[in-house]
């Protein structure tokens, strides 16, 4: 059983669904709002429900896209609504971390900045989305996230935090955050030789623009 693009079937016509309610949509919104409990339990220290709740937003994560892929319910609000949520999300959780004396400042700068660039380049090129496909890195950037965040937060338990431990979990997290800076890295470049090729073809602009390089 593959994880990446997990569910996907080869006996049957995907189609793409305009509505609302689908059940990955559904579970999208279901994890999205256990986000300010997550808040509130840390900052109650409450680091092992934290945890579990932490885990419930990754699995879950992995979950709706397996259910959109196996039973047929893609949907145009899904495409737009899956990665608003986790990148929100994961926003609030870096800050959380940060501000709780979890995490050092560096996680997040190294996940919001790289965001805001490219968030900034997307309106810049596009007044809007680019429409890029999800690299493999990203993928594998955000498994890797989903672990480190957990391991981290589950090293504040008494019963189970050492140096060694956090350790650990500082690396995996760091390891997820440098993979995040490539993704980002790799969705810029896409995003400029895209808009290069569109303007090339409709000859508003010559192909080596002023993004050039």
């Amino acid at each position: 059983m593959r994880l990446i693009g997990a569910g996907a079937r080869d006996d049957i016509e995907y189609r793409v669904l305009t509505t609302f309610w689908t059940v990955p949509n559904v579970i999208t919104v279901l994890r999205f709002c256990m986000v300010p409990f997550f808040v509130w339990l840390v900052f109650q220290s409450e680091f092992a429900w934290a945890t579990a709740i932490l885990a419930v937003l990754g699995s879950t994560d992995w979950i709706d896209g397996f259910i959109a892929r196996r039973f047929n319910q893609m949907s145009t609000v899904g495409a737009w609504l899956d990665p608003l949520a986790d990148r929100i999300s994961l926003f609030v959780v870096a800050f959380t971390f940060v501000l709780a004396g979890i995490a050092p400042a560096w996680l997040v700068y190294a996940i919001v900045v790289p965001d805001v660039v490219l968030f900034v380049t997307s309106l810049i090129l596009f007044r809007g989305s680019p429409e890029l496909p999800v690299s493999v890195i990203g993928k594998i950037r955000t498994a890797i996230l989903l672990v480190g965040a957990p391991l981290l937060l589950l090293g504040q338990v008494e019963s189970i935090g050492n140096t060694v431990y956090d350790g650990v979990a500082t690396i995996v997290l760091a390891l997820g955050c440098v993979l995040h800076i490539i993704a980002a890295a790799g969705y810029f470049i896409a995003a400029v030789r895209k808009r290069r090729r569109e303007r090339g073809a409709d000859g508003s602009a010559p192909a080596g623009g002023s993004w050039s390089g």
